[in-house]
């Protein structure tokens, strides 16, 4: 398999490179530089300034306010985010609801709504998971029911609906048809969060965010042309967005920044008289996760090859979310126990360890999440048993 990268996209990634440090303002870039947590505001202030290169949509086409970059240019790109430690753009309008919308979406919708979710001006949240319906989601109880007046009327929960109480918009699963094969009866509909009969509840993780939220739906009035494609076609709309999202969760960047940082915690962490870097225990375990990650980047490679090609993503993204979400556990279980007792101390007071440290507890909670979240890991590995191996369902 041929690893280099042409001369031209060479070219791109130092063009890309210095385009990235320049734009970055002071006070994200001492952020990124120990990893530290971004908050809401600057999520969005990274936003506006790629938004300003035209660099916010990678994946959009040309027509739509996309840079027109090839597949490779677009691995390029997100590979120097990651390296920098750049903040991560919120990826429900960007990178879920904007390229649904450029595939199923009528013209008004686009008119509508792709602007501003290019800019930064408006929010998008996600609205799929459910307190009894997470994995499972074509077991979904959410109601829009259609009042003959020109409105659906949506009644239920949702849960795990990240940054809610932040956003100007959510796209929802609906049950729109409430007999018959579950999955048949669902609808995608796109709703504003200032919707009267719309209540957020954000609620903290023990890593101390305040990402999640409880959402409720009490006789919410979405007008029918908020309906994107067809009626009860929302599960095929659902696959298609959810397939495109566990290929940005394998996190190869993520955990290759966060093995970087291993390896500086692990230098100026002394043990017995000698930095831990130095023990033979510590560098085999560092070594085995870096031979994983090195294995998980040939399939990383294997999709962008094929990408090129034309070939969109089909069952493989659910290896590379599977493998990806484990590796980035593994990589902060080895930090926190590199740490020692400062991996006890975490949304303490700066100063109270290491500022390379801080971040690291917080982020070990929340990363528990991540072989369960765009669909777990046992669904992952259903689907590979299925149509990669042809076992029998």
């Amino acid at each position: 398999m041929d690893m280099t990268y042409s001369p031209e996209h060479e070219a791109f990634r130092r063009e890309v490179r210095a385009g990235l440090r320049a734009a970055m303002p002071a006070a994200l870039r001492a952020k990124a530089e120990v990893d530290a947590h971004f908050e809401h505001d600057e999520i969005m202030q990274w936003h506006r300034v790629l938004a300003s290169k035209g660099w916010v949509a990678p994946h959009w086409p040309a027509a739509y306010g996309g840079p027109g970059w090839d597949s490779t240019r677009r691995f390029i790109f997100a590979e120097e985010l990651e390296a920098m430690g750049a903040p991560v753009l919120s990826p429900f309008g960007v990178s879920m609801v904007g390229p649904l919308l450029i595939q199923f979406g009528n013209e008004q919708q686009k008119a509508r709504y792709l602007p501003k979710i290019l800019s930064g001006e408006e929010v998008w949240c996600q609205g799929y998971s459910e307190p009894n319906s997470g994995s499972d989601l074509a077991s979904l109880q959410l109601r829009a029911v259609d009042d003959g007046a020109g409105h659906f009327i949506l009644d239920g929960q949702k849960t795990w609906t990240t940054y809610a109480q932040y956003a100007d918009h959510i796209f929802v699963l609906a049950r729109t048809q409430p007999e018959g094969k579950p999955q048949a009866g669902i609808s995608f509909i796109l709703c504003d969060m200032k919707t009267p009969g719309i209540t957020v509840k954000p609620f903290l993780t023990t890593g101390g965010t305040p990402a999640f939220c409880e959402t409720w739906f009490e006789g919410v009035k979405v007008p029918k042309e908020n309906l994107v494609g067809e009626l009860n076609q929302g599960w095929t709309y659902a696959k298609a967005l959810l397939g495109h999202e566990r290929t940005l969760v394998a996190g190869v960047g993520i955990s290759s920044r966060m093995i970087r940082r291993i390896k500086l915690i692990a230098k100026d962490t002394w043990l017995g008289g000698r930095p831990l870097l130095e023990d033979a225990g510590y560098r085999a375990k560092i070594a085995r996760l870096e031979i994983q990650l090195e294995a998980l980047k040939m399939a990383n490679y294997r999709t962008v090859a094929a990408a090129q090609l034309g070939h969109a993503p089909g069952p493989e993204s659910s290896i590379l979310k599977l493998r990806g979400t484990e590796i980035q556990q593994a990589c902060f279980d080895l930090a926190m126990e590199i740490m020692g007792h400062d991996s006890l101390s975490w949304n303490n007071p700066e100063g109270t360890i290491p500022a390379r440290e801080q971040s690291i507890a917080p982020q070990f909670n929340y990363i528990r999440a991540a072989t369960i979240y765009a669909g777990s890991n046992e669904i992952q590995k259903n689907i590979i048993a299925k149509f990669i191996l042809g076992l029998p369902a």
